[in-house]
């Protein structure tokens, strides 16, 4: 990156980002590992709770889907949305208080986990504070991605930036209503539901924090990169459009299937 780049683009946070991502897909993956040969070699746990396999899947795939997966999607969106709108990140500093803070809630929030802190429900395990932190940061998050396009100089939003908005906003809507809970003490709450409805609003998150959140992502990632990479336009612009829509009324309810 050279210095005219620099000084158009925010790009050190991006930077900084895929950095974290890199970071959390080495934790993440090494306990992955780990903990299939505790399948293999049970005693691997020497007897430690915070090493048995019960606390340490949640702390692999909670570090996988918001640590590895999340970081690269922040860190994609703010650099393509930069390019797809001519203009320079919006909030810069907000930006980096995204990125920072992200970290800071996977860390201490895998600590939560092999310290035994669970809602038990799958891939939203985090207690109800992290939950709340989760929100703020992904609010500024949607600050400065839709900041940026509100200031663009172009007038078309590039199909990109649409998988990134629908994300950010699909994910929010996902996370408030499944984390929506009665909190008892500072590491323990109850869900606000019961019985079938529970399972239900869990699996409609659970099926869509895997199928929206990372098959969105990736796919935003995919109509910006590939393009570039290929040094050829889109072949039919049209055609992603509906790929958009389609997949966001369609896929987004498909989460009862986890449940058969």
């Amino acid at each position: 990156m050279n210095d005219a780049v620099n000084k158009t683009y925010q790009d050190r946070i991006v930077l900084r980002l895929v950095q974290f991502s890199i970071f959390w897909a080495l934790v993440a993956m090494s306990a992955g590992v780990y903990i299939a040969a505790e399948l293999l070699w049970p005693t691997l746990d020497f007897g430690q709770f915070w090493l048995s396999f019960g606390r340490l899947r949640p702390l692999h795939t909670n570090g996988i889907i918001f640590g590895f997966g999340v970081s690269a999607l922040m860190a994609t969106a703010f650099y393509s949305v930069q390019r797809t709108s001519h203009v320079t990140l919006f909030a810069p500093r907000l930006a980096w208080f995204c990125c920072f803070a992200w970290q800071l809630i996977v860390l201490t929030g895998g600590l939560s986990l092999l310290a035994g802190w669970t809602t038990s429900k799958e891939y939203a395990e985090l207690e109800w504070p992290f939950d709340i932190a989760i929100a703020v940061v992904w609010v500024c998050f949607g600050v400065v991605f839709f900041g940026t396009i509100a200031t663009r100089r172009i007038r078309p939003i590039y199909i990109s930036n649409w998988f990134y908005g629908a994300l950010i906003i699909v994910i929010a809507m996902l996370h408030i209503v499944n984390n929506l809970a009665i909190p008892v003490t500072l590491g323990k709450s109850y869900s606000l539901y019961a019985g079938a409805q529970d399972a239900v609003v869990q699996w409609w998150y659970g099926h869509n924090a895997v199928g929206f959140l990372l098959t969105g992502g990736f796919l935003g990632m995919m109509y910006y990169f590939l393009p570039k990479h290929a040094g050829r336009p889109i072949w039919s612009y049209r055609l992603s459009v509906v790929a958009f829509w389609a997949f966001t009324y369609s896929y987004i309810w498909a989460g009862p299937h986890h449940l058969h």
